[in-house]
């Protein structure tokens, strides 16, 4: 686990980065650690910063690894909170079954069981983008406005 931080009101950046298994478990203890990270960021549990970002992690590493899984490789959560934006990375090892990217997504089926997760990352997130990662992967991100 990676974190840097810097005092408050120095317009520093503050990171956190961890690898987490590729199964329900890790994208359970990524939701847990990104919510204790907040924490320690000065965004208790409950605000509406928390709560919104406990969802955005828990739909992106649930993505992680129900569509990006490659068998023996982690997935990486990482959260970077600087100049009133926080910003969420999940970044996975598979290239293909890419989702569409924002304001591209399939119109919602009213009965399906499945397919809604990036309807609520869309609706949660300021913004989100689907990016390449180098050598092999994909790492999709969303971003929150704090509040002043």
């Amino acid at each position: 686990m990676r974190s840097t931080s810097a005092p408050e009101g120095t317009g520093a950046v503050r990171l956190f980065t961890q690898r987490f298994s590729s199964t329900r478990f890790g994208a359970r203890l990524a939701r847990h650690l990104a919510l204790h990270q907040l924490e320690r960021w000065d965004h208790p549990h409950g605000t509406a910063v928390s709560d919104a970002a406990a969802l955005l992690v828990a739909e992106l590493a649930a993505n992680a690894v129900t569509h990006g899984r490659v068998p023996g490789r982690d997935f990486e959560l990482r959260l970077l909170l600087a100049c009133g934006t926080l910003r969420i990375e999940v970044t996975d090892a598979r290239d293909e079954r890419r989702p569409p990217p924002p304001g591209d997504l399939p119109a919602l089926k009213p009965h399906a069981e499945r397919g809604r997760g990036l309807h609520l990352v869309e609706a949660l997130a300021d913004r989100w983008e689907v990016l390449d990662r180098v050598p092999v992967g994909k790492t999709v991100a969303a971003e929150l406005d704090l509040p002043r």
